[in-house]
C-alpha cells in the first residue's frame, strides 16, 4: 500500500478535522507540513494536484483528495470504524446540517484569505476583523447550541463528523476572544473531545510545539 500523506498547515482548522478523523480511525500517515504563511499551498506543483490551492489534501490510494468534509468522508467508506456519520437517514441529515453549519457558514468566511482580504483590499484595521471572526462564530455557535444535546456528544457515546468539525472551530474562537458563556453545551461537548486522544494528536500546539 502507498504512504498516506497529509498536506496540512497546523493552524487550519480543516487540516484539524482530517487530523482528528485519520486518528479516530487509527489511519496512519505522513505529514507533510504546508505554510499558508510562506505561500506554499500557491505553489505551481502543489496547484497542479490540488486547483483550488487549499489545504488540507490528503494522498491516499493513488489519488489526491481535496475538501476536509469530502476527504472524511472517502476515509468513512474506506475506515468505516468508527462512523463519523450514522446509516440512518434522519441522524445523517441532522450530523451533516451541524457540521456544515460550521464547515460551510462559520469557516469558510473566517478563514486566512478573507481575513487578509479584509485588511489588504478592504483597509480594515485589527479590532474591525476580529469583531467580523467573532460575530460569525457567535450567530453560527448559537444555532448550533441549541441543536446540541444535553448530554453526551453529538455523536451521542462516540464523537461524529459534527463532534470532529466542533473542536477546530472552538479553538479558533478561543483564539480570537469569543465570548462563550452563552454556549454551555458546546463547551461541555469540547471538553470532552479535547481530553480524547485522537483530539489531543490532532490539536495545532501538539502538531506544530514550536509556534
Amino acid at each position: 500500500m502507498n504512504e498516506i500523506l497529509l498536506f496540512d498547515y497546523w493552524r487550519s482548522s480543516a487540516s484539524y478535522r482530517v487530523r482528528i478523523a485519520l486518528n479516530l480511525k487509527g489511519v496512519t500517515y505522513q505529514s507533510v507540513p504546508t505554510s499558508l504563511i510562506e505561500g506554499q499551498h500557491k505553489s505551481a506543483d502543489y496547484v497542479a494536484r490540488n486547483p483550488q490551492g487549499f489545504v488540507p489534501m490528503l494522498s491516499i490510494d493513488g489519488h489526491d483528495l481535496i475538501q476536509s468534509l469530502a476527504i472524511i468522508d472517502y476515509l468513512d467508506a474506506n475506515y468505516p470504524d468508527p462512523a463519523m456519520v450514522s446509516s440512518n437517514p434522519v441522524d445523517r441529515a441532522k450530523t451533516l446540517a451541524q457540521a456544515l453549519l460550521i464547515a460551510a457558514d462559520i469557516h469558510p468566511i473566517n478563514n486566512l484569505r478573507v481575513l487578509k482580504y479584509l485588511k489588504d483590499q478592504m483597509g480594515q484595521d485589527q479590532n474591525a476583523i476580529d469583531n467580523w471572526y467573532r460575530h460569525w462564530i457567535i450567530e453560527g455557535f448559537t444555532a448550533l447550541e441549541a441543536m446540541a444535546p444535553a448530554d453526551g456528544l453529538f455523536g451521542g457515546d462516540l464523537p461524529n463528523l459534527a463532534d470532529v468539525c466542533l473542536v477546530p472551530q472552538m479553538a479558533n474562537a478561543r483564539r480570537f476572544e469569543t465570548p462563550l458563556a452563552a454556549f454551555p453545551k458546546l463547551v461541555r461537548i469540547d471538553a470532552v473531545l479535547t481530553d480524547l486522544p485522537a483530539f489531543k494528536a490532532a490539536h495545532p500546539d501538539v502538531v506544530n510545539p514550536e509556534a
